[in-house]
């Protein structure tokens, strides 16, 4: 019945279309249609794809993430572009590089786009006033990349611009800021262009002169144009090293002197600093070329100077030794002799004094002259010190050899000199040693010579003496006398001893001469006649004479009476300038009336004829010190002497006292000085008198003073003392024993 209800449908459960009750078996599917089973496989096909689609993305992005981070962390800046110039991607330092930009940059956004904005924003000053122009060359540059090109910003920094296409016609892009570069490249410019120091620019691989400075050009005459055809060997002189070669140190470069070539063949030397660097994208070196030509000079004329002799020309005592070793370590190995001559000219100060140091000089260089004309080419020639020269002789066989040679050599001295119209005649005399048996080093051969040249001098001046053995123990004696001396005077061992000045009209004592001496420990009482000249010599005659001059005043002031003391004076002492201070210190610190000292001096010092000495004596007398001259007689020309000043006292020379009893020709020198005495209103005072029929002879002649053994040795102050107190008595001083004082020299 068609009213018959339907039973309403039961339920599914919710959970029956995706589990099934536990312990049942599932239902069989359905079978599908073909036309449903090929739409399933349609939609798992697109399902797969979109995933395979989705995970490449997904790798994209994780490649691009890298790519931008491995970019990022590159200190150029780096973009890359699509083939129409869009931004595809770029890195920070990109971005850093274009700040006032980067606010555009965009992934699409067209890089001529930022480009005119920036243009129109001022960010590139090379485009202004010329806008349209410069975007078109830029572009040109963008789209067809050739060589590198530079670019600045406003800010002042310089970029360089590297762009290279891609196989897909996009463009990837390189920025570095040079900026510190082309600081460094302009300071390099400033300093290389206006250095004043010669600079060169040189190629590494072929030598090519790149690029001077305009030192260089006027220090070696080429245009730049000819430097740049040149190559570094081309200007080197004879090195075929290159300066910046070699395995030496840069000490050993610096210490290095190059010679180069300029331009019209001069010669010059050159210290050189090298330094390597890229010159226009090269490998390059610099050369800083620092002339020491005069400096060179310099060194050579002082080396020379330092080895010859300025006057002369000839080696110096440095350089003769030198030599002389060479001579003698070549004798060694055969029998042959050298000879050493030392050659000393004869009274060549009094040429200077007469004639004026400039004739001496002429005479000096005419005598190298000589004496160079003289020898044969091997032998040598030296100056030693003002008139002295020294020969080496080689190749002897026997000691006349070097005898021939010293009497030419004095011939050729002793011809006439034609100096300034002046003819000078000068001789000379000749030391010789010989070698090896007087010595067989340059040291002791010169030592030998010189011995032997001083006794040619003391014993016959003009001639030449040969070294002997028993010279060197006197040489030694002397020296050992310089010694002792020093040591003598530091320490205040010499003692002043007083000779008695006898009044020879009344027999009484008007004053003494202060002689020194030394007594030693070993050798006694040291007599004056060995140690003076060595203190003349020496220059310690100063020391010594200050120092007596100050014990005889100290003595004198304590002396009872008003009598004098005579102190002699070194010509030396005069030439230290401060004699004058010397004599008032002395007279200050003693309290000894001025009128009490009585300073002797001798022809000697008369001879120089200087200002300074007759100034200094004429200050000495307006003090109130009495002016002896000592030794009367025995100069070249006493008469003369006593016309330049006032002497107070005139002392006659004990060798014309000596036997005046008997000897008319002395009796009548003395009776003439007397009377000269007498007409100048001075007082004469006889030295050395040791006779009866001496003293009756002065007294006769009207002589005023007499001294010498005949009336007392030279005594100590102690002895002074009571001499004076004993003359009080009125008694005349008697003579002393002859024989028992004559052992001593006055």
């Amino acid at each position: 019945m068609q009213s018959q209800r339907r039973k309403p449908a039961k339920k599914k459960s919710k959970h029956a279309a995706i589990a099934r009750l536990p312990g049942r078996p599932a239902k069989p599917s359905p079978k599908l249609s073909p036309s449903s089973r090929r739409v399933a496989a349609e939609i798992g096909e697109i399902v797969r794809k979109r995933a395979e689609a989705e995970a490449a993305i997904a790798d994209a992005r994780k490649s691009h993430e890298r790519l931008r981070e491995a970019i990022d962390i590159l200190p150029q800046g780096i973009v890359f572009l699509d083939a129409e110039g869009r931004y595809i991607l770029w890195n920070k330092k990109y971005a850093e590089i274009y700040n006032r930009s980067s606010d555009l940059f965009r992934p699409g956004a067209r890089l001529q786009d930022t480009i005119r904005i920036g243009v129109e924003r001022g960010d590139y000053p090379e485009a202004i006033g010329r806008e349209e122009e410069w975007i078109k060359e830029r572009l040109t540059r963008l789209y067809q990349p050739g060589e590198r090109h530079e670019q600045t910003l406003s800010d002042g920094r310089c970029i360089l611009i590297e762009e290279q296409l891609t196989e897909d016609g996009g463009i990837v892009g390189l920025r570095v800021d040079i900026t510190e570069l082309k600081q460094r490249e302009a300071s390099f410019r400033l300093l290389f262009d206006s250095n004043p120091v010669p600079m060169i620019v040189c190629a590494l691989d072929d030598e090519r002169i790149l690029g001077v400075n305009a030192a260089a050009i006027e220090h070696y005459g080429y245009s730049r144009a000819e430097f740049e055809k040149l190559t570094i060997r081309s200007v080197q002189a004879f090195e075929t090293e290159l300066p910046w070669g070699g395995d030496r140190s840069s000490d050993e470069q610096t210490a290095r002197t190059w010679k180069h070539v300029r331009a019209d063949g001069a010669l010059i030397d050159l210290a050189i600093y090298s330094r390597q660097l890229v010159y226009n994208d090269q490998p390059a070196v610099l050369l800083a070329l620092m002339d020491i030509t005069e400096r060179k000079r310099a060194e050579a004329r002082l080396a020379f100077m330092a080895q010859h002799d300025s006057l002369t020309g000839l080696p110096n005592r440095n350089l003769l030794r030198q030599q002389m070793d060479d001579v003698l370590l070549h004798t060694r190995r055969s029998a042959e002799k050298v000879a050493v001559l030392v050659l000393g000219l004869d009274n060549f100060k009094a040429v200077n004094d007469t004639l004026g140091h400039g004739i001496g000089d002429k005479l000096l260089r005419g005598v190298a002259k000589r004496l160079r004309s003289s020898l044969r080419e091997e032998d040598a020639l030296a100056r030693l010190n003002s008139d002295e020269f020294a020969i080496i002789q080689s190749g002897l066989t026997r000691p006349e050899d070097a005898v021939l040679l010293s009497k030419r050599l004095l011939a050729a001295i002793g011809e006439t000199f034609l100096l300034d119209g002046h003819s000078v005649v000068i001789g000379a005399s000749i030391g010789i040693a010989m070698a090896p048996g007087d010595g067989d080093d340059s040291e002791k051969l010169l030592k030998s010579a010189d011995m032997a040249l001083s006794r040619a001098k003391n014993e016959q001046r003009g001639t030449f003496s040969f070294f002997e053995p028993g010279m060197d123990a006197r040489a030694q004696s002397r020296r050992r006398i310089e010694i002792d001396l020093r040591d003598a005077i530091q320490n205040d061992v010499l003692r002043p001893h007083y000779q008695p000045l006898i009044d020879l009209a009344t027999g009484r004592i008007t004053g003494f001469e202060a002689l020194v001496r030394w007594p030693d420990p070993e050798r006694g009482m040291i007599s004056p006649a060995e140690f003076i000249p060595v203190a003349e010599e020496t220059g310690l005659i100063n020391a010594l004479g200050g120092l007596m001059l100050r014990r005889a005043c100290t003595d004198a002031a304590l002396w009872p009476d008003d009598v004098r003391v005579a102190v002699n004076l070194s010509p030396l002492q005069f030439r230290v300038g401060n004699l004058l201070s010397l004599v008032m210190d002395a007279l200050k610190q003693s309290g000894l009336p001025a009128k009490q000292l009585e300073l002797e001096i001798t022809e000697t010092l008369l001879l120089e004829k200087s200002s300074q000495v007759l100034a200094t004596l004429h200050a000495l007398r307006a003090l109130g010190v009495r002016i002896s001259m000592d030794d009367f007689g025995t100069g070249y020309s006493s008469l003369s002497y006593l016309r330049s000043f006032p002497f107070d006292k005139i002392k006659i020379d004990q060798s014309f006292v000596r036997g005046l009893g008997s000897n008319r020709d002395a009796q009548a020198i003395v009776r003439s000085i007397i009377s000269l005495g007498k007409g100048l209103g001075v007082t004469i005072t006889a030295e050395g008198v040791e006779t009866e029929a001496e003293l009756s002879c002065l007294r006769a002649e009207g002589c005023h003073e007499g001294q010498g053994f005949l009336f007392s040795r030279a005594r100590p102050n102690a002895e002074i003392v009571s001499l004076l107190q004993a003359q009080r008595g009125a008694e005349p001083v008697a003579p002393v024993d002859v024989d028992e004082e004559a052992a001593l020299v006055a």
